[in-house]
């Protein structure tokens, strides 16, 4: 039943998660040079994501959250440690064939959206299989707006949507190529709350059908979506936690008296 919040209690796994691991970070460190100081963005974190999680990241601004989605992501590497993804040894491969493995295993979300401003949507969400020499890309990008309800605006360019309207395109291209897990950065950052909330409705919904989910977000509310919260500071994992009441964003939505997120965490 909800509750006057909007949140009712779930199980600490997504409807689909099993115990197979998709994601296994080993004493990840990542260390930065300025100057002559050396700053350790992360410092000895090891992390397990299982098929069909749906995991929140967050900690204050420098805690190394970013650092981490980023090597999550295969955006950057660590400095020392393993990281195991589908069983495959990523951490250091060579920039041709990380951008192959990232293109095959990951769809990524940011929170500026990045989309080409000269592209339609249906453009935009055909770009990462062209490189990836996908086919029936056009069939395969219409059937991925359609999962976030944009058919009606798939020949819009991105000046032409709002932007609940541009992230939605941006979840559709990270969900074209069928990767093995969706990472988002931030992906309510750019948007008013309602938009946030029909973002995280189609994230909750895709991780129902059995996607793994990881995001980064400094807001408490937002992270109450996720079915686990992993909590960063100072470069490590501070707290990882299931969560036990999290929100349902389609039955949020329905409330009229939940204009505005509010109040702290409830695990």
């Amino acid at each position: 039943m909800t509750t006057a919040g909007g949140t009712l209690p779930s199980n600490a796994s997504s409807p689909k998660a099993n115990l197979k691991p998709l994601i296994e970070l080993t004493d990840i460190h990542k260390v930065y040079t300025i100057g002559d100081q050396e700053v350790r963005a992360l410092d000895g974190v090891s992390l397990d994501v299982r098929v069909g999680e749906f995991v929140a990241i967050m900690g204050p601004s420098g805690s190394g959250k970013s650092t981490l989605m980023h090597i999550l992501g295969l955006l950057d590497a660590p400095t020392e440690g393993t990281y195991l993804l589908n069983g495959e040894n990523v951490g250091y491969l060579e920039d041709k064939k990380l951008a192959q493995v990232r293109n095959r295993e990951i769809g990524f979300v940011f929170q500026s959206y990045n989309l080409l401003p000269s592209f339609t949507a249906v453009e935009n969400v055909e770009l990462p299989m062209i490189y990836g020499s996908v086919r029936k890309r056009r069939e395969r990008a219409m059937a991925a707006l359609d999962r976030v309800g944009l058919t009606n605006r798939m020949h819009h360019k991105p000046t032409e949507l709002s932007g609940g309207q541009q992230q939605r395109v941006a979840i559709a291209r990270a969900i074209a190529t069928e990767p093995s897990v969706l990472m988002a950065d931030e992906p309510t950052g750019n948007v008013a709350t309602r938009q946030g909330e029909e973002i995280m409705a189609i994230f909750q919904e895709l991780n129902h059908q059995g996607m793994t989910a990881i995001l980064v977000t400094h807001e408490p509310h937002i992270a109450q979506h996720a079915t686990r919260l992993v909590q960063v500071q100072d470069g490590r994992i501070l707290a990882d936690q299931p969560i036990r009441h999290r929100i349902l964003a389609a039955e949020w939505l329905e409330q009229p008296g939940n204009a505005f997120a509010s109040g702290p965490l409830d695990l």
